[in-house]
């Protein structure tokens, strides 16, 4: 498996683009076939060759399509088909960036995939996503100084309103402060801001704050080896309030046990933004 992530070059980009990364899996690889994403709360677009076939499950739904894609942002943990091998390149955009975008789904979360035309999108020259996939693999560097080119123009159009004002400072906070004080600390009431986080990311304060522990536990369990976790040291480490408490929360989130994740190991938080 083949990956990198950079951010982009462009200060103007970087208010709306979190980071580009690169994934590449050639047909013969050892890595899992069916790898899982944990829920995220920024959207993706995908850039891959036109005949190029994708597929995520989703509990019982299964999408599937080729080319280029939206993943929106999604609640729910996705299975992937990495079963063959593939080339991929991602824009990881900042929570609540679609809002901007007046990118669909604008005020409700969707966890989907939807095809898109970058030419469309971007309203440009025509894009070959090829060329790209082939800068990606032989210079990194000029590939994020040809995404920040390409996407400049259709970024440089979006105006920040009060709600994704609000929003955009209530996200970094919402790391280490109880949501109850959120809206003292912002200076408005906390009916306001929980509505316009809603309209701006999709989700409740609520929602964001769980994703951003579970990315974090996640983190922490794949750091360490399975026995060198102790259960209850980790329930008290990230809040809950025992050992049970993580548990029935990894279930319903994951659809495994913190047992059954520590043997598995198979979310992938690295490659759409996170670590290897």
């Amino acid at each position: 498996m083949i990956n990198w992530i950079h951010p982009p070059k462009n200060s103007d980009v970087a208010k709306l683009v979190d980071c580009y990364w690169f994934l590449e899996r050639p047909e013969e690889t050892d890595s899992n076939p069916f790898p899982k994403l944990n829920p995220e709360p920024a959207a993706h677009l995908i850039l891959t060759a036109p005949d190029q076939a994708y597929q995520y499950d989703i509990e019982s739904d299964r999408l599937k399509g080729k080319g280029s894609h939206w993943l929106y942002p999604y609640s729910k943990t996705l299975q992937m088909d990495h079963s063959h091998g593939f080339a991929i390149i991602g824009i990881k955009f900042h929570v609540g960036a679609l809002y901007l975008l007046n990118q669909e789904p604008q005020q409700s979360v969707a966890d989907t995939i939807v095809s898109v035309d970058l030419n469309l999108l971007f309203e440009t020259e025509e894009i070959n996503e090829i060329g790209l996939i082939e800068l990606a693999k032989q210079d990194p560097q000029r590939l994020c100084a040809k995404l920040d080119e390409i996407l400049l123009p259709w970024l440089s159009r979006v105006k920040e309103d009060k709600h994704y004002t609000l929003t955009k400072k209530a996200l970094p906070l919402l790391v280490d402060t109880p949501i109850a004080q959120l809206g003292e600390l912002l200076h408005c009431s906390q009916r306001t801001l929980e509505r316009s986080f809603v309209r701006v990311t999709g989700f409740t304060l609520k929602q964001c704050q769980s994703m951003n522990r579970l990315e974090a536990l996640i983190t922490y369990l794949y750091q360490r080896e399975e026995t060198d976790i102790d259960w209850l040291t980790v329930a008290y480490e990230f809040g809950f309030s025992d050992q049970p408490h993580l548990i029935r929360y990894l279930k319903s989130t994951l659809g495994v046990t913190p047992g059954e994740y520590a043997k598995q190991r198979d979310l992938t938080i690295d490659i759409y933004g996170g670590i290897e």
